[in-house]
């Protein structure tokens, strides 16, 4: 599928996997944005349900939406994915069981611009659901959120991402990880408090769930 590129600001990511009903929440949040330079970059993650369908309206009323279906790659090789078809000046993501405030692009506009050597931009987020996650480092332990990196909130220069070469396939944590290379290459990062990421930790097939359920089976 070709489609024209049009070098918006942000190139915001979805990636998903058998959540059509999640992901049309998480798309009609990004639509309702107060802020309108963007693209969105679907990708399908080789779902077995009627995601294609339940996208189709965003995809034929919204020429900066496009869609591409892949088999399953899991959440890097989605993401990865998503990256290189990205033009944006910054790319974001947005978890297909998430969604955004209507103001976030808004505002984290209006941080990069009065800040344009932000490289990395995070933080932000607000909880809805259980408040801890497995720490990566120490799977038998958890830890509250307020003491990790969100992936979701993430803003990285294009270039940037370039750089660090998007993300590793990990069991867990690799947003975490991207973070901690670009600390390692000293790279300018910036943390925001507006909670305008809403972080849904209800679903029971997140990567974070089924990381523990397999982690308990073993």
């Amino acid at each position: 599928m070709n489609f024209e590129k049009m070098n918006p600001k942000f190139s915001i990511i979805l990636t998903t996997y058998n959540r059509s009903r999640l992901l049309v929440r998480a798309l009609n949040s990004l639509i309702a944005q107060t802020f309108k330079d963007w693209e969105g970059i679907i990708i399908d993650d080789g779902s077995t349900d009627d995601t294609e369908e339940a996208v189709r309206e965003f995809i034929l009323n919204y020429d900066n939406i496009h869609y591409f279906k892949q088999e399953n790659r899991g959440e890097a090789g989605a993401k990865n994915r998503g990256i290189s078809l990205s033009c944006g000046q910054y790319i974001s993501f947005l978890d297909s069981d998430d969604e955004y405030r209507q103001d976030h692009l808004e505002i984290r506009n209006q941080i990069l611009t009065r800040y344009p050597d932000i490289q990395i931009l995070h933080g932000g987020v607000k909880v809805i659901g259980d408040e801890y996650v497995p720490d990566r480092k120490n799977p038998q332990q958890m830890i509250h959120l307020s003491n990790c990196i969100v992936g979701g909130t993430f803003f990285i220069e294009q270039k940037a991402m370039q750089l660090l070469g998007g993300l590793k396939d990990i069991p867990i944590g690799a947003d975490s990880d991207l973070f901690e290379r670009a600390v390692g290459r000293g790279m300018k990062i910036s943390k925001t408090k507006f909670p305008t990421y809403i972080y849904h930790r209800t679903s029971q097939n997140s990567i974070t769930h089924n990381f523990l359920k397999n982690l308990i089976k073993a």
